[in-house]
C-alpha cells in the first residue's frame, strides 16, 4: 500500500492544528514554551498498543504487533510548517514507552528520551507533547524505550511537515520502508537485541514492506510529475533503490531540501531512520511495469521491492520540464566556520569487545570516546556555549556502518575524508562507513542535553550513544 496526498488536499489540514499559513521565510518564533503550543494547537491522540496487522497480505495469518492507534507504519501525523502541534500519547502496552519526533528541531523537553529529556511513559499513563515545527519536511516518529522490541514489533510512523504552499508535483506519495524476520507461522522471530545482532549488523530481516504491507504494484501514469518520500524506518537495514526507466532527482535529505541532484550510480542510498524526498518523472511508455530494485547487500541479495505499473491512458503531459523543482529552503542557522568550537568524536567496538568484562560486568559492544573517555550513560560528553558554531569530526574505527543521528539539530555535512562534499547539504542522520572519518558542523542555539546516536538500533542499545550539552 502506498499512501498519496492528493493534489486537492494538500491545500487543506489533514489534522488541523490552527494558525495561518505563513510564508517559508517569516516562519513563527518555534522556540516556543510547550505549554503555549499546547494552548492553541488541537491534540493529535497516539496510543501505543499491541494489534493484529496483515503484514504479509490478507491471504496469510495476521501477525502480533505493537502498533500506533491499530495501524502498523502509521498513522500519518501531517501538521504545518510554523503552526502549533500537540499529541497526547497513552502508552498502551506492558512496559514504558516514550515518542522521539525523529528530525524536529523542537524543545529538549518534547524530544522523547527517557531519563533524560522526560521520565518514561509508564502503562496506562499519558505524556502530552507540544511544539511548533520549524521546518517543512519529511520526518517520523518511533519510541526510544525499549527501542529494538517495540520499533522491531511495528511501532513507528511518519510524521509530515507540510510547507505553506505545496509546490506543484501531480502527487505526493509517502513510503514507510520497514523489514521484518518472520517464522513459518507468520509471526515475528523473537530474541529482538541479541548479542550477536548487536556486535554485527543488526537485525535484518528478510521481508521488506512499504506502510506496513507487502506492497502490490503502484500504479502511475505517463507524464506524471511525483514527489516520493522515502522513509526507512528498519531497525539496521540499509538500501541503494534504483528506479530503472524512470528520471529520479533527489530534492531533500532527512527533511532538509537541497541542491537538486541525480543520485549517483542511479542508486538511492538510505540509512536506518534517514529521508530522501524524490522527484520521479514518470517517462515510461503506458502500459509497461518497471521494477524499484535494492541491491545495496549485493547481487546475491538484490531484491525487487515494488513495482512501478503504468496505465494505458496516454501521458498527462507529452513532456516534463528538464528543471527538477526546488523546494523552499528552511530557516536553519547557516555555521560560521571562521572560529568554531571543534569536538573529535572516535567510534569505536564490535565483535571483538564480545565477553569483555570491566569491573566484572559485561562491557558495551560499542562505544564513542572524546579521546580522553568512552561515553558514559546519559552524561554529556562535551558542553558547547549557546549560540556557538560547533564542528565536529567522526572518526569510525571499526568495520561497519554506522548512522550517526544527533537529536534536536540539522546539521551541515561538509567533508569524508577531508574531501569537501560536491553539494554541501543538511541531514539529522550521517552514514559514517568503515574507517571513514566525516566532518559536520551546526549552530548551537537549541539548548538542553541531546543525545547522539548510531540508529542501527542494536548498535546504540549497546553502547554506541552519548550526549551533547548545548549550555
Amino acid at each position: 500500500m502506498t499512501i498519496e496526498f492528493p493534489p486537492s488536499m494538500q491545500r487543506r489540514r489533514l489534522l488541523t492544528h490552527g494558525g495561518a499559513a505563513i510564508a517559508a521565510s517569516s516562519v513563527l518564533p518555534w522556540m516556543r514554551h510547550a505549554r503555549a503550543a499546547s494552548e492553541t494547537a488541537v491534540t493529535f491522540k497516539l496510543r501505543p498498543a499491541s494489534a493484529k496487522a496483515a503484514i504479509l497480505g490478507e491471504a496469510k495469518p495476521k501477525t502480533d504487533v505493537l502498533a500506533y492507534n491499530g495501524t502498523v507504519s502509521g498513522p500519518v501525523v501531517t501538521t504545518h510548517q510554523g503552526e502549533p502541534f500537540s499529541s497526547l500519547v497513552t502508552n498502551g502496552i506492558g512496559q514504558n514507552t516514550t515518542v522521539h519526533w525523529h528530525g524536529i528541531r523542537l524543545p529538549n523537553a518534547m524530544d522523547g528520551v527517557p531519563y533524560l529529556t522526560q521520565p518514561p511513559i509508564r502503562p496506562g499513563a499519558d505524556f502530552h507533547y507540544a511544539f511548533t515545527p520549524p521546518d517543512a519536511g519529511t520526518f517520523w516518529y518511533h519510541p526510544h524505550e525499549h527501542t529494538a522490541h517495540q520499533m522491531g514489533r511495528g511501532l513507528a510512523g511518519a510524521l509530515i511537515v507540510k510547507e505553506p504552499e505545496p509546490p506543484p508535483f501531480d502527487r505526493d506519495l509517502l513510503w514507510v520502508l520497514q523489514d521484518w524476520a518472520f517464522q513459518p507461522n507468520d509471526q515475528f522471530v523473537p530474541g529482538f537485541d541479541t548479542p550477536m545482532e548487536a556486535a554485527m549488523s543488526g537485525r535484518i530481516g528478510s521481508v521488506v514492506t512499504i506502510n506496513g504491507m507487502v506492497p502490490k504494484p503502484i500504479t502511475l501514469r505517463a507524464g506524471e510529475r511525483l514527489r516520493i518520500r522515502l522513509v526507512n524506518a528498519c531497525l539496521a537495514r540499509f538500501m541503494a533503490l534504483r528506479f530503472p526507466g524512470h528520471r529520479v532527482t533527489i530534492i531533500a535529505l532527512d527533511g532538509q531540501p537541497c541542491h537538486p541532484f541525480a543520485p549517483s550510480n542511479g542508486r538511492v542510498i538510505i540509512a536506518p531512520a534517514q529521508r530522501v524526498d524524490l522527484q520521479l518523472d514518470t517517462i515510461g511508455e503506458p502500459g509497461r511495469d518497471h521494477p524499484v530494485i535494492d541491491d545495496y547487500y549485493g547481487r546475491h541479495a538484490t531484491y525487487r521491492l515494488v513495482t512501478l505499473s503504468y496505465t494505458r491512458q496516454p501521458p498527462k503531459f507529452r513532456s516534463l520540464p528538464a528543471m527538477p523543482i526546488i523546494l523552499p529552503p528552511n530557516p536553519v542557522p547557516k555555521p560560521d566556520l571562521s572560529n568554531p568550537v571543534r569536538h573529535h568524536l572516535t567510534i569505536v567496538g564490535g565483535m571483538m569487545s564480545m565477553g569483555m568484562a570491566v569491573d566484572g560486568k559485561p562491557a558495551p559492544v560499542w562505544g564513542i570516546t572524546d579521546g580522553h573517555r568512552k561515553s558514559d550513560g546519559m552524561e554529556p560528553i562535551f558542553s558547547i556555549p549557546r549560540g556557538r558554531t560547533v564542528l565536529l569530526t567522526l572518526e569510525n574505527h571499526t568495520s561497519f556502518w554506522h548512522p550517526m543521528h544527533l537529536h534536536g539539530y540539522s546539521y551541515t555535512v561538509l567533508s569524508r575524508n577531508d574531501v569537501k562534499e560536491p553539494y554541501p547539504h543538511l541531514r539529522d542522520t550521517v552514514i559514517v562507513g568503515p574507517k571513514e572519518i566525516v566532518d559536520i558542523a551546526f549552530v548551537a542555539n537549541n539548548p538542553g542535553n541531546w543525545m547522539f546516536h548510531c540508529h542501527v538500533i542494536e548498535h546504540q542499545s549497546s553502547g554506541l550513544m552519548t550526549v551533547i550539552n548545548v549550555a
